[in-house]
């Protein structure tokens, strides 16, 4: 092969990927064609191919390429061979033909990566000085190579392949990334997004679509215009001042009791551009920001203080409202004992007093002086009754409302179940010598607490003891709860409820309930930290820290099972006496039944299903709907009684629904949905 000799050499199709434009001239294909992996130059004799070490001659061939560009067009070129790197190799296919060596020559490149492991095989055999067997690929090349290059030239191929096979990895990890989240949209879209319910707060009930913007542009206005107002009269700028006070009393009456948008008066919007323009010119006569800070901070502690005495004064009327009787309610039990003692029902007898007194049938116990709220515990716990003719009501009120409850169940006797009525006063037993409760209500120093309502502070004390002067904590009958046993000796087992309850299923399950020797059988009212030992216990007293745990989980009065033969064998009463006398000071607890309750049955409650006592229908207004659908016993306890003006207007279908506004009594006193 001459050194003028021209030998065209043809790639067969590599596809090369450039990132530039049309190429321009030689040498820039020349770079691009180095860029590329090295390639070995083989020369194939027979049945295998050797290398070929090019010479100075085989430097100047020709070598015309042929590519395809990034836009798909074939495109060729001509560089020199000495141009290209020493890495590029020649593989010859011809079979050894002279005559094909004598004219042209087509040859094709050959890329090394594909011979990479028998190369790399070859430098680990020259580095170790290996003689090559036959039909072995020989390199002589490899073979006259420096020790130190042979060694890098291996370690550049042993990373290479550690490279290779960690992009496998991560390709594959990345594969599995997206099949796991092409399975996870999968599984989104099967999901039920749809949105069951909120709570608190950001509940339906409380949801807003209006967003009410310029009703609280307008307040916001009116905040502005009495701090520019203050800063004006300080600054004796009176037509200023007079003209904010004019637009705020303007704004006012635009606004008057509105509470949204719509209810706004149709120059409202007229009425904002005014007070923005006022505002506009005040701030340019008025603005200092430390003045106007200086104020809003006078304002803000005004209006805390003002929310402050308005809570102290809503409290109190809350109060006032919930101890007060209705007019119809005062009504009902003035026309039952009227008509009790006309009719001279006091000389009728119980028909059904051989049920009083049987241990087998299910009884009940109702403390309470309110005829319509008892007659709707009575007849919502009948109705859901699988067995009414088994069930006894034994209900216990004062001397004052005896006649009006005795007359009412004499003339609505619910249909088979047997009620019995008692007079509180009845009871000869339950007096001060006994009773520890009774003694401390006589005492001067408890009705000087309950009636110090006349005392010039007390209204500024605020609503912490406002509860407290409830008459129903000067009742027996709220302590009567401690004496079952007593009133009811020859009873086994009994089921407590209070007045303020409605039942909504048949509660006979309650009796076969395995109470694992325990006495009261309640629901637990501790939620997370809230209700328990320490919310109702002076847990800085010794005699209280050192017998109780303060984060005991408190229960609810109002329906509880009780086993009477347990209490009288752990003498649950004896136990009440002892704290109440411990307390007589009321340095262990405030007055009501529900601490001594707490601390007498301590140990010895056992905690029912949530199912069957739901609480809250008396001060919450954001309960759970389908709780109080599936409860037992729905409990009214708290200030908003649903016979009230004060009830929660949602819940109070579940109780009027109870109460016959047919009967002549209630229409007689006007007692109406």
């Amino acid at each position: 092969m001459g050194a003028r000799s021209v030998t065209h050499i043809a790639l067969v199709m590599i596809n090369v990927f450039l990132v530039g434009a049309t190429i321009l001239d030689a040498r820039t294909h020349q770079r691009r064609l180095k860029a590329y992996r090295p390639l070995r130059l083989e020369k194939e004799q027979e049945t295998s191919s050797a290398s070929v070490m090019l010479n100075d001659d085989e430097k100047d061939i020709d070598i015309i390429a042929t590519y395809t560009d990034a836009t798909g067009t074939l495109q060729a070129t001509r560089v020199k061979m000495k141009d290209l790197s020493a890495s590029w190799v020649l593989e010859n296919p011809a079979d050894g033909d002279n005559d094909q060596q004598k004219g042209l020559q087509v040859l094709k490149l050959k890329d090394s990566y594909q011979a990479g492991k028998t190369f790399e095989k070859s430098l680990q055999n020259a580095m170790v000085g290996h003689q090559p067997v036959e039909g072995e690929i020989q390199y002589p090349h490899v073979a006259s190579m420096n020790p130190v290059k042979l060694r890098r030239q291996a370690l550049r191929l042993k990373r290479r392949d550690l490279r290779v096979a960690e992009l496998i990895k991560q390709e594959k990890e990345a594969d599995k990334q997206i099949q796991a989240a092409l399975a996870a949209v999968k599984q989104s879209e099967k999901a039920d997004t749809h949105v069951k319910g909120k709570h608190g707060i950001w509940r339906r009930d409380f949801e807003s679509l209006n967003s009410d913007s310029m009703l609280k542009l307008m307040r916001d206005q009116i905040i502005m215009a009495k701090t520019y107002a203050n800063i004006a009269k300080s600054k004796n700028q009176s037509d200023l001042y007079n003209s904010l006070m004019e637009h705020i009393r303007g704004s006012l009456h635009v606004i008057g009791e509105a509470n949204s948008d719509a209810e706004l008066h149709p120059s409202s919007l007229d009425r904002a551009k005014a007070m923005g323009h006022v505002l506009s010119i005040a701030k340019d006569q008025l603005y200092d920001c430390h003045a106007v800070a200086r104020k809003l901070r006078v304002m803000l502690q005004s209006t805390e203080e003002n929310v402050s005495s308005l809570k102290k004064r809503s409290a109190f009327l809350i109060q006032l409202a919930a101890k007060t009787v209705p007019k119809p309610l005062h009504c009902l039990p003035l026309q039952l004992a009227a008509d009790y003692f006309v009719h001279r029902d006091q000389n009728t007898k119980d028909i059904n007093k051989e049920k009083l007194e049987n241990p087998s049938l299910y009884h009940y116990a109702i403390f309470s002086d309110n005829v319509l709220a008892t007659s709707v515990v009575v007849n919502s716990t009948v109705l859901h009754a699988n067995e009414p003719e088994k069930h006894v009501f034994h209900i216990v009120t004062d001397k004052l409302n005896f006649a009006a409850m005795k007359r009412w169940f004499l003339v609505n006797a619910p249909e088979k179940a047997a009620v019995q009525v008692e007079n509180i006063d009845d009871f000869k037993w339950l007096n001060s010598s006994y009773c520890s409760v009774l003694r401390q209500l006589e005492s001067a120093r408890v009705k000087e607490y309950y009636f110090k309502a006349n005392h010039p502070s007390s209204l500024s004390i605020g609503s912490d003891h406002l509860k407290y002067r409830n008459p129903k904590y000067l009742s027996m009958l709220n302590h009567l709860r401690f004496y079952l046993p007593e009133v009811y000796p020859k009873l086994e087992k009994i089921l407590f409820l209070d007045d303020d309850i409605v039942v909504q299923k048949d509660l006979t399950p309650l009796w076969s309930i395995d109470l694992q020797g325990m006495v009261n059988g309640a629901v637990e009212t501790c939620k997370e930290s809230f209700h328990r030992f320490d919310k109702y216990l002076n847990f800085s007293n010794p005699k209280i820290s050192e017998n109780f745990s303060p984060n005991a989980c408190g229960w609810a009065f109002g329906m509880n099972i009780f086993d009477l033969k347990e209490w009288r064998k752990r003498n649950i009463t004896g136990i009440y006496h002892h704290w109440q006398d411990l307390n007589e000071g009321r340095t262990l607890w405030k007055l009501g039944t529900l601490p001594p309750g707490l601390i007498t049955f301590y140990n010895l409650t056992f905690p029912l299903d949530r199912n069957w006592h739901v609480l809250g229908l008396g001060y919450d207004p954001a309960l759970n709907h389908t709780e109080i659908e599936n409860a037992a016993v729905i409990h009214y306890n708290g200030n908003y009684k649903p016979w009230l003006d004060l009830a929660v207007t949602k819940y109070k279908s579940y109780w009027s629904k109870y109460v016959m506004f047919n009967n002549y009594y209630l229409q007689l006193c006007n007692i109406s949905e």
